[in-house]
C-alpha cells in the first residue's frame, strides 16, 4: 500500500446486540472446528459493506464523504434483519463464512445501488458483481479437507438468527491491515434523515 493513501470502504455500522449475537456464534464454532481452519473475524471489525473503495488520496475523503451524505440525505432510517449463515463460494468449497442480512422493504439495494453511482464521477467503478448483503465472521484458511467439507456443511445448514436493527446511517470508514488485525476509524458519517 502506499504511505500517501487511505485502505477505504463505505458501510452500515451493526448495533452491539446484532454484534454480541456473531460473536456467540463465532465462539461456538471455534470451539467446533479445529484450531487454524478459520481465520475469524473480530466482532467490532464486522460492517455491512455497501462499497470497498481501496486505497484513496486522503484528499479526496471530502468528496466521498459529500456525495455519500448528499446520497443519504433522501433516505429514511430502515430495517435489516440478520440471520442465516451460508458460505462462499459454496458449502462444498467454503473460503468465506458469512451471515445474511435480509432487507425486506428492498431499502438497502437501492441505497448500495445509489451510493455506487454517487461515487463513481469519483473514480471508482460499480462492481462487476450483483449486491449480496453478508457479514463476513471468517475466511478458510486450514488445508484440511475433511474438515473443510464438515465446516460447509455445518454452516450451511446452521440456524441462527441475529436479530433486527434499524440502519440509521452509512459510514466511510479507514481500514488499516496490522498484524494484529485490521483496525478501523470512521472518517465521516451520513445519516439516513429523510422524513
Amino acid at each position: 500500500m502506499n504511505v500517501a493513501t487511505i485502505r477505504a470502504f463505505i458501510a452500515i455500522e451493526l448495533s452491539p446486540g446484532i454484534l454480541k449475537q456473531i460473536g456467540a456464534l463465532q465462539e461456538r464454532w471455534k470451539r467446533e472446528f479445529p484450531s487454524g481452519l478459520v481465520r475469524w473475524v473480530r466482532p467490532e471489525g464486522i460492517h455491512l459493506t455497501l462499497k470497498f473503495l481501496g486505497d484513496i488520496p486522503p484528499e479526496q475523503v471530502k468528496a466521498i464523504s459529500l456525495a455519500v451524505q448528499a446520497d443519504c440525505a433522501s433516505y429514511a432510517p430502515f430495517p435489516l434483519a440478520v440471520g442465516g449463515t451460508g458460505c462462499f463460494p459454496n458449502p462444498h468449497r467454503p473460503r468465506v463464512i458469512w451471515v445474511g442480512v435480509d432487507d425486506p422493504n428492498r431499502t438497502l439495494a437501492r441505497l448500495q445501488r445509489d451510493i455506487e453511482q454517487a461515487v463513481q464521477p469519483l473514480g471508482f467503478p460499480p462492481e462487476g458483481r450483483p449486491f449480496r448483503p453478508h457479514l463476513t465472521l471468517g475466511r478458510v484458511k486450514g488445508r484440511d479437507r475433511g474438515a473443510i467439507q464438515t465446516l460447509g456443511e455445518t454452516v450451511s445448514k446452521a440456524t441462527f438468527t441475529a436479530g433486527q436493527m434499524d440502519a440509521t446511517a452509512v459510514h466511510l470508514i479507514r481500514s488499516e491491515l496490522l498484524p494484529g488485525g485490521a483496525v478501523y476509524t470512521e472518517l465521516a458519517n451520513a445519516p439516513l434523515a429523510a422524513a
